[in-house]
């Protein structure tokens, strides 16, 4: 399954949705990326900020299947959202 920068770029707002939905886990997020509460909302549409949402997400397989089943995605799309919004940079052959 192929996925365009569009379509991941919808998947990391609805990550991004579900984080900030999820009250436990926003202020890990927050914590771990060094994220305020208002750069959720400034940093939104930055493929960046979005890869570093997906990042933290797949760090933990229960998160990527409690999103995934509330958003009706695969389980595996957030990496591959992850890896087209990073694109080469994201590579590592190490």
């Amino acid at each position: 399954m192929a996925m365009n920068q569009e379509a991941a770029q919808v998947l990391a707002l609805q990550a991004l949705a579900w984080l900030v939905g999820n009250d436990d886990l926003v202020g890990v997020f927050l914590g771990t990326t060094g994220a305020s509460a208002d750069d959720l909302k400034a940093q939104a549409g930055d493929p960046s900020f979005q890869v570093s949402v997906l990042e933290f997400l797949t760090m933990d397989d229960a998160w990527v299947v409690a999103f995934c089943d509330e958003a009706g995605h695969a389980y595996e799309t957030p990496l591959m959202a992850r890896h087209v919004l990073a694109g080469e940079a994201g590579r590592h052959w190490t």
